[in-house]
């Protein structure tokens, strides 16, 4: 340890962090949480902390879980973050960089192969029920997704209110999104700083269970890296060249194709997104699926509903769906292109725009968020906001239960209540009852979510390729 000593919030004075990890044995471990990086941001950031806190003992709990509660805030996926966050404050900017990048590396090929497939051999029975078993677990697991944030974040019943309100304004109400956010943090920061008991504790994202594992025990000890100092002209420079290569391709592309071409619609639409949508992958999902397919029309909800299935089966970010919408919003408007070409170009460009901001927020605002762990008024803030998004998340799953187990919906509009019905008489029996079994195989057996997805699949493949489900 050398250097000066650090004033941590708290008032305990520590030395600055070093440590003696080889970036090369760091960049074998974020390849092997790469490639285990299945099931959504839960299982992704509960497969980060066995391997980086528990195994390595790298950072400890509290650091690991300021550093998730920061990526909470943030739009974007909050796992690919953390992975940023994180190898960032262990080997710097190239750490970071490799950290984000090898998380999404995997699921981004991975989800372009089954594109391939998808809309080569789509209509193929083998294929058409492949995705029709998927889309059953789908339902299973972003009903899970509600119960395991729910169960984190819902500690009383303000919170509990915080979440209902969050559903009926996004459901009902048409809220935008952002403005969900905004409200939940807003109450929470204000009930954090008067004190009030409801709100008090982080997000509810964390791991549950265990012994926990104090930053002091850890590789990087109690300490603030050199490199995680705040430094201002640091922060602008990384900045201003993520910003350019973020929006660089998106000025090209209104210069030369013009603001109605296919590619200038996919940039900016999805680089607003990169701005707007808070709260985690389902909560994103949310928002794309309300745009990509009622605005755009891209495609369609039950294509929605497979694109889910794709990034559920791959490994990296849920937040990879958009890779999907992407590529078959170019697929059918390729213009002068090859459609397999401009579906893949516009694949790429998705992916570029949607995750090259995710690094411009980790390395502009890390070092400044890295002085605020124990800021009590930033944690009720999250807190409420990982509450507001359990009622977000929730509907999303009505709207995938909705659109997978009824062939038909129609919109009903009551004053200034807006939402999609479902008609009853066009009930999809094997659809339910598959998603009933996901249900039973998920809750009442704890079958994973691999294993549960591969049995609908089959089932799934089974029932078209016998003709009972067309």
């Amino acid at each position: 340890m050398s250097g000066a000593v650090t004033e941590m919030p708290t008032g305990i004075a520590v030395p600055p962090a070093d440590h003696d990890i080889p970036f090369g044995e760091a960049v074998r471990v974020w390849a092997r949480i790469a490639s285990l990086s299945f099931g959504g941001p839960a299982g992704q950031i509960a497969v980060m902390h066995r391997i980086l806190v528990d195994e390595k003992r790298w950072i400890g709990e509290e650091r690991f879980l300021h550093a998730l509660n920061y990526c909470m805030l943030l739009p974007g996926p909050e796992a690919q973050q953390l992975a940023a966050y994180i190898g960032w404050l262990l080997h710097k900017t190239k750490g970071g960089l490799v950290a984000g990048a090898l998380f999404v590396l995997p699921g981004f090929l991975a989800i372009l192969a089954l594109s391939y497939l998808y809309v080569l051999l789509g209509h193929a029975p083998a294929i058409a029920g492949l995705f029709f078993g998927l889309k059953a677990a789908v339902l299973a697991v972003v009903i899970q997704a509600v119960v395991r944030v729910g169960a984190r974040a819902l500690k009383n019943n303000v919170m509990r209110g915080i979440a209902a309100a969050a559903f009926v304004a996004i459901f009902f109400l048409g809220a935008p999104f952002p403005l969900i956010v905004l409200t939940a943090a807003i109450i929470g920061y204000l009930g954090g700083r008067s004190g009030i008991v409801a709100f008090r504790g982080g997000g509810g994202h964390g791991p549950a269970g265990g012994n926990v594992v104090h930053d002091r025990d850890t590789a990087l000890g109690e300490g603030l890296p050199n490199h995680a100092r705040p430094n201002l002209s640091w922060s602008l420079k990384i900045s201003g060249a993520f910003l350019f290569l973020w929006l660089a391709p998106v000025v090209a592309l209104f210069a030369f194709l013009g603001p109605d071409n296919v590619f200038t619609h996919i940039a900016t639409f999805f680089s607003q997104m990169a701005v707007v949508t808070f709260g985690g992958a389902y909560a994103v999902l949310a928002y794309v699926a309300q745009e990509a397919v009622g605005t755009y029309h891209w495609l369609k909800p039950g294509e929605m509903l497979d694109g889910l299935g794709l990034a559920e089966t791959t490994p990296g970010p849920l937040i990879m769906v958009t890779q999907f919408v992407g590529f078959l919003a170019a697929f059918r408007d390729s213009g002068s292109l090859h459609p397999l070409v401009a579906a893949t170009l516009g694949a790429i460009l998705t992916t570029w725009v949607t995750f090259m901001p995710c690094f411009l927020w980790i390395f502009a605002g890390a070092p400044f968020v890295e002085r605020l762990r124990g800021n009590r008024a930033l944690s009720a803030a999250l807190g409420a906001i990982t509450a507001a998004v359990v009622g977000v998340i929730l509907n999303l799953a009505l709207w995938f239960a909705i659109h997978t187990l009824f062939r038909e919906v129609r919109p009903v509009r009551l004053v200034n209540l807006a939402f999609d019905m479902p008609v009853l008489a066009s009930l999809h029996i094997p659809a339910l009852l598959l998603a009933i079994g996901a249900a039973v195989a998920v809750f009442r057996f704890k079958v994973g979510m691999i294993p549960t997805l591969a049995a609908t699949s089959a089932i799934g493949v089974a029932l078209y390729v016998a003709g009972i489900v067309a």
